[in-house]
């Protein structure tokens, strides 16, 4: 019995080909749902933090556990963003959850790790106050229309917070380091980088508050522009020369 006689009878059932399976996994990150799922899976990363730390404590089992969901959920955010840039499925949502997404990801790290003894309070305090200023900052350009491009600066403060957070949350030696000496380093190179981009994005904002300004002004500065040289081209009648109804004064 040939290949084709056994497919017929049932005994032998062919697989997938292989452009239906890259379709299919094309389909699947074409969903314009995924980027926002993959923002609610960091949110729930955030609760595993807390719950891990304040229930089982700083033990090497619970730290690596919590720190490898820690990873995953900072990873991605990379991923997201780039699905939803790649098949333009960005949406009003998506802009919401993503940055509230990873302030609370970075910020329950920060606090649960201060009563363990791995980060200092006024470290901590002065990430999440630079957090939750440009957060508001973000909300006035949102709302006088203004649009702030990520910047460099912006991108590398994440990252070297992410990788701060995960060694402290790590704590315990990995491989040939000792992950919280080395978490500790790169939180205070966190922290200087944290403020850097704030103060890039201030710079930012004003710059593109004040580029809005002007284009707002201009069209009126045209118009009074126009108005003076209308009038200057055609001046106002002499005192002693006007209309009838002058003349009629004059003579009454």
């Amino acid at each position: 019995m040939d290949r084709d006689t056994e497919t017929k009878a049932g005994n032998l059932r062919p697989g997938p080909a292989p452009g239906d399976m890259r379709a299919s996994f094309q389909r699947f990150l074409s969903n314009p749902y995924l980027p926002n799922i993959l923002t609610l899976g960091r949110i729930s990363a955030v609760v595993v933090v807390i719950l891990g730390l304040r229930l089982f404590g700083g033990g090497l089992r619970v730290c690596q556990v919590v720190s490898a969901f820690y990873l995953v959920a900072a990873l991605s955010d990379l991923l997201d963003g780039y699905l939803a840039r790649r098949f333009k499925n960005e949406s009003n949502l998506g802009r919401f959850l993503d940055p509230m997404a990873d302030k609370l990801l970075v910020a329950s790290a920060l606090i649960m790790l201060i009563p363990l003894g791995r980060v200092e309070a006024w470290v901590a305090f002065l990430i999440i106050a630079r957090e939750i200023a440009v957060t508001s900052l973000r909300a006035v350009a949102v709302e006088r229309g203004l649009v702030i491009a990520a910047s460099p600066q912006g991108k590398q403060k994440t990252l070297a917070q992410n990788i701060a957070l995960f060694c402290l949350l790590y704590h315990y030696p990995l491989l040939w380091a000792d992950a919280h000496k080395v978490g500790t380093v790169i939180l205070y190179v966190a922290l200087f980088a944290t403020y850097w981009s704030g103060f890039w994005y201030f710079h930012d904002f004003l710059a593109a508050d004040r580029a809005k300004d002007g284009k707002a002004s201009a069209p009126k500065a045209a118009a009074r522009e126009a108005q003076g040289s209308e009038g200057a081209q055609n001046p106002a009648p002499p005192g002693g020369a006007q209309g009838p109804a002058g003349d009629e004064r004059e003579g009454a």
